[in-house]
């Protein structure tokens, strides 16, 4: 009985120890909790969307499970995917560098505006755990980057929020701009308190002459096993000469409407169109959702991201693409379709290349 007992005990130890790691972040406390309390979308700390949303499908949690053992064969892309060697000090125009997934730098003039930058093999709090990043996606790592001006991020879960990548970015970022709540994370990871500036929805800051302000998205967080106690957000970016839609993570709704309303129309909208399902059709968008979502918020251009990088979800590694860029042939909805790495300038050029086809043919 005692040795059952202790195994036990060193068992719950052992667990107590991992879950308090760094990487996993800390929870609002103090006077960043009660900030969060005040907010109007929260009840018994816990934030909410605008429109209710499940995250349990009706067939109940093990319908996921079920289909994340049966997996897809083609959910991962069987040749090296290609990429160009971007421009990391451009000191002329606004210029944008997708990298893969939800990763990109803004180039505003001389500034520059890093957002949900993963750099690590897999996103997840250790590198054995997930599946790792596709071939030919790891052109770039933290150590590459000059200085940042800003670092933003719009929410905490692992494939936008990197631990390993922060740390390594940290001593270079002059600020860093997150959803409330979301600074806790970074406070334990040793960034000071006056680099950090949280938003909630439909706050603004003005930073490095920049002006961002936070709007609502249809999402969740949650690093551990305590969800929605950070806020997830979309941001407007407001350049001198732009205006740019960061779309973060997010389901569609009719936020997306409002947000043009009130601030479009938009030079260039950047938004998710991978990682959905049937069995979560309300966090993620399916492509042609984005499509729409570019199309109320009137957006000029989209940039579609949120895929080519990790596989998160159960559809073919390029369906993605494949769908957006029909739909928006159909919709009239102008897009562009960057190679990783290639850097365009907004209000010029924008890549149409469809780089993907074919690949299946190509070996590794």
């Amino acid at each position: 009985m005692y040795i059952l007992l202790f195994i036990t005990c060193a068992l719950v130890l052992l667990v107590y120890i991992i879950l308090n790691l760094p990487v996993f972040g800390r929870l609002p406390e103090g006077a960043s909790l009660e900030r969060i309390r005040q907010l109007p979308n929260v009840k018994d700390d816990v934030l909410q969307n605008q429109s209710p949303t499940s995250m349990v499908p009706d067939e109940g949690y093990w319908a996921i499970v079920k289909a994340m053992l049966k997996g897809n064969p083609n959910s991962r892309p069987k040749a090296v995917l290609p990429h160009v060697k971007p421009e990391l000090d451009s000191v002329s125009g606004t210029k944008v560098t997708w990298f893969g997934h939800s990763s990109y730098l803004l180039q505003i003039e001389s500034l520059k505006v890093l957002v949900d930058p993963v750099f690590s093999r897999t996103p997840s709090p250790f590198s054995f755990i997930g599946k790792k990043n596709y071939a030919g996606t790891d052109f770039i790592s933290a150590e590459d980057f000059p200085a940042i001006d800003i670092l933003l991020i719009s929410h905490d879960h692992y494939d936008h929020m990197d631990y390993q990548t922060i740390l390594k970015l940290k001593d270079r970022v002059k600020h860093f701009l997150t959803s409330a709540g979301a600074g806790s994370h970074l406070l334990r990871w040793g960034i000071p308190a006056e680099k950090i500036t949280e938003l909630a929805w439909e706050e603004k800051a003005v930073l490095c002459g920049l002006q961002f302000t936070a709007q609502p998205a249809r999402h969740f967080t949650g690093r551990k096993f305590k969800r929605n106690r950070t806020l997830w957000s979309s941001f407007v970016l407001e350049t001198p000469e732009h205006k740019l839609f960061l779309g973060g993570d997010s389901g569609y709704d009719s936020h997306f409407k409002t947000i043009g309303d009130a601030h479009g129309p938009f030079d260039l909208a950047i938004l998710e169109c991978g990682q959905y399902n049937v069995l979560w059709p309300l966090i993620h968008m399916f492509p042609e959702q984005t499509v729409t979502a570019a199309k109320d918020l009137q957006a000029k251009v989209l940039l579609p991201v949120h895929w080519a990088k990790f596989t998160l979800a159960l559809h073919d590694w390029n369906d993605p693409v494949l769908r957006v860029t029909k739909s928006a042939e159909e919709f009239n909805q102008p897009i562009t379709t960057p190679l990783p790495g290639e850097t365009f300038q907004i209000g010029s050029n924008y890549p149409d290349t469809k780089w993907w086809l074919n690949m299946e043919n190509k070996k590794q």
